[in-house]
């Protein structure tokens, strides 16, 4: 086996565990890839012998470019439409695998990667590295070109933010049971069915894209998102159940083709966040085959 054929080895060892850092950092899927595919360039032209850490340096090289697409990010200002809602994980209840896994490591569903877009560049890179996979404050410090003490900091400022996620009900069936209902009283028109489900202050976030402007809406409060549940309600719509980022949630199909993917979040047995993917184009970049088998 050459230097080259070694180092591609080893690369894939390592790509699973790169890829949910990108994946973390970015909530983009297509980004997270494209992150990971600058780290094997990079160290494919790389002297591999004078690299004493390969791991930590892999991890290093993708969290600069993370970093660099985040400070883009910021700079377009693109994130600052109505609402945005990351990429999701779909796969089966039946399903899942050490990729899934790595990719949803301490996860408590989307609303963790929906505070996660609120968070500056920096402080998204010192939570998700250290708070997620453990590296030294050291480590981030260089990549951050801050000092140790800083990089803490922002950590810890992030962590703050973090804390008010909720934590869904970790038995899965109590949350399908919730999501179930849901969907049953909306397309019933059943209001008080619909208030008795969700809690008081839950959010619905909407990302429709530039195709579906419309669809962009944040709406807060038990009384307003059950309005919008009955308003919205598509009797043609079949729903699939799935598992996104670990929580219970349904990709809706109209006429053969995902529409929306929803993700929801129950704690104590009440909805408290609704996240809707509405963005065709989008969409049509995620991996749904998956779910008509």
């Amino acid at each position: 086996m050459d230097e080259r054929e070694w180092l591609a080895e080893r690369f894939e060892q390592d790509r699973t565990r790169l890829r949910a850092v990108a994946y973390r950092m970015l909530g983009s899927l297509s980004e997270a890839d494209d992150a990971v595919q600058e780290a094997w360039l990079r160290l494919s032209r790389s002297d591999a012998d004078a690299i004493e850490n390969l791991e930590g340096w892999l991890t290093t090289v993708v969290s600069r470019v993370c970093l660099n697409i985040l400070r883009s990010r910021a700079t377009r200002r693109e994130d600052l439409v109505a609402t945005h809602v990351p990429d999701p994980v779909v796969t089966r209840e039946d399903d899942g695998g050490p990729e899934y896994d790595a990719l949803l490591a301490d996860s408590v569903g989307m609303a963790l990667n929906v505070v996660l877009e609120t968070l500056s560049p920096p402080e998204r890179l010192a939570f998700v590295l250290h708070d997620m996979f453990a590296v030294p404050f050291e480590d981030i410090a260089r990549v951050a070109g801050r000092s140790p003490d800083a990089a803490r900091q922002l950590a810890s400022r992030a962590r703050r933010r973090v804390q008010g996620v909720a934590v869904p009900d970790p038995d899965l069936s109590r949350q399908r049971q919730a999501v179930d209902a849901f969907f049953a009283a909306a397309r019933a028109g059943d209001f008080e069915a619909l208030l008795t489900v969700l809690d008081p202050e839950v959010v619905f976030r909407s990302d429709g894209g530039t195709l579906r402007p419309a669809l962009s809406v944040v709406t807060r409060g038990a009384a307003r998102v059950a309005e919008g549940a009955i308003t919205f309600a598509q009797p043609a719509a079949v729903l699939r159940p799935v598992i996104v980022n670990g929580t219970a949630g349904v990709v809706a199909v109209i006429n053969g083709r995902p529409s929306s993917v929803i993700a929801f979040t129950v704690a104590n047995g009440r909805i408290v966040g609704i996240d809707q993917l509405a963005d065709p184009e989008r969409i049509e970049r995620l991996n749904l085959s998956a779910i008509d088998r």
